[in-house]
């Protein structure tokens, strides 16, 4: 695997099998998945083909690549103490909302204890993950980045983590003008199938392949 990354993925059953059918991939058995084919100004496929290739998931680590001398052995055992000091997180449930124009799940509710639980992960494991190079800084735009975001790239390879974090589950690429009806299309896609309440009951170790394609490695149950 190129890189790993710690993710939210739904457990088996409706909401994870909603969920792969809208995407076109399923993480847990990392192949394709049948699309529905739905009246759409486009074709669902390329609608969908950004999220497609890090399966439905929330990130909790953004995708790192292991540092020199740390090995895949190394993350899991890391990963599994992680997921024992880390107790359940229970949300009331998933709202359907755009975020700088691509739609995405996101909790409702309040959400300070999910902050301190993706927060922790992210700084516990920090010690597997390689520094950033040049051309990988670079990609991240950092001139359009505030200053703590900068802060944040250099100190944890990522802008968005502790504080400038936030909880999203992407279900399309960016929206235009024309593609007002997506959003009513993946609602009733998923009608019935979102959980409520919404509960983090584990989190999965998931690695990126050489297509660039992420595969669920490892589900961790939550122990404290």
């Amino acid at each position: 695997m190129k890189r790993f990354a710690i993710y939210y993925a739904p457990e088996p059953g409706p909401f994870a099998d909603a969920a792969a059918a809208w995407l076109g991939w399923d993480l847990a058995l990392g192949q394709p998945a049948a699309q529905p084919v739905l009246p759409l100004p486009r074709n669902l496929a390329d609608i969908t083909a950004e999220p497609r290739k890090y399966g439905f998931h929330a990130t909790l680590k953004p995708p790192f690549r292991l540092a020199e001398g740390a090995s895949f052995a190394d993350l899991a055992q890391a990963t599994a103490e992680v997921a024992d000091t880390l107790a359940p997180v229970t949300l009331p449930g998933l709202q359907m909302v755009q975020i700088d124009g691509f739609l995405a799940l996101t909790p409702s509710g309040d959400d300070t204890a999910l902050q301190a639980f993706a927060a922790q992960i992210v700084q516990d494991l920090d010690g597997l993950r390689a520094s950033l190079t040049p051309a990988e800084i670079a990609r991240r735009r950092p001139e359009r980045l505030t200053p703590r975001q900068r802060a944040l790239l250099d100190a944890y390879g990522y802008p968005y983590v502790l504080e400038q974090f936030r909880f999203h589950m992407t279900l399309t690429g960016p929206l235009a003008p024309g593609d007002a009806a997506i959003p009513k299309a993946a609602a009733d896609h998923f009608a019935g199938r979102i959980p409520q309440p919404f509960v983090i009951a584990d989190i999965c170790l998931c690695g990126e392949d050489s297509a660039g394609q992420f595969h669920l490695l490892h589900r961790y149950a939550l122990s404290a």
